[in-house]
C-alpha cells in the first residue's frame, strides 16, 4: 500500500477533467489494485464522467446550479458568502471520494470516463487530495 497527498490547483467554479493531473501526481502504478482519492474539502467533490465533450462540464455546472440554488431563505449557514451552502450540498449529493481499479499498471477507467473536480465555490483555493493505492 502505499499513500501521497498533494494539491490540484485552483479553478473556477464548474465540473473540471483532471484525470492526468490526479496521474502526474501518483507514483508508478502496480499490476493490480486500486486507487482510492479522497478530496479533503466540504465544498468540492471527485465523480467520474464524460471525458471526451465539454458540453457535459457546462451542463453539469447549469443542472447542479439549477437544483441547489443559492440565496434560499432556508439557509442558516449564510456567514461564508451565497455560494457556500449550496456548494456544501452539492458535495454531499457527489461525494468526497472514488476508488478506481488499476489494470497493467494503469487506471481501469471506461473509454469515455474521466476524473473530475466538481468545484462549487466561486473563489476556491487549491484543493488536497489523498491518494491510496491498494
Amino acid at each position: 500500500m502505499q499513500q501521497v497527498s498533494f494539491q490540484l490547483r485552483a479553478r473556477k467554479r464548474g465540473f473540471h477533467l483532471i484525470t492526468n493531473e490526479i496521474l502526474q501526481n501518483l507514483p508508478p502504478l502496480p499490476d493490480c489494485g486500486l486507487l482510492h482519492l479522497f478530496i479533503q474539502h466540504t465544498s468540492a467533490a471527485l465523480s467520474l464522467n464524460e471525458n471526451a465533450d465539454p458540453d457535459v462540464q457546462m451542463d453539469l455546472t447549469a443542472s447542479f446550479d439549477h437544483l441547489v440554488r443559492e440565496n434560499e431563505r432556508f439557509y442558516t449557514h449564510t456567514c461564508e458568502g451565497a455560494d457556500d451552502m449550496p456548494a456544501h450540498i452539492k458535495s454531499t449529493m457527489i461525494g468526497a471520494s472514488l476508488t478506481i481499479p488499476i489494470t497493467n499498471h494503469r487506471l481501469n477507467l471506461g473509454t469515455w470516463q474521466g476524473i473530475y473536480l466538481c468545484e462549487f465555490r466561486n473563489r476556491a483555493s487549491n484543493r488536497h487530495i489523498v491518494a491510496t493505492i491498494l
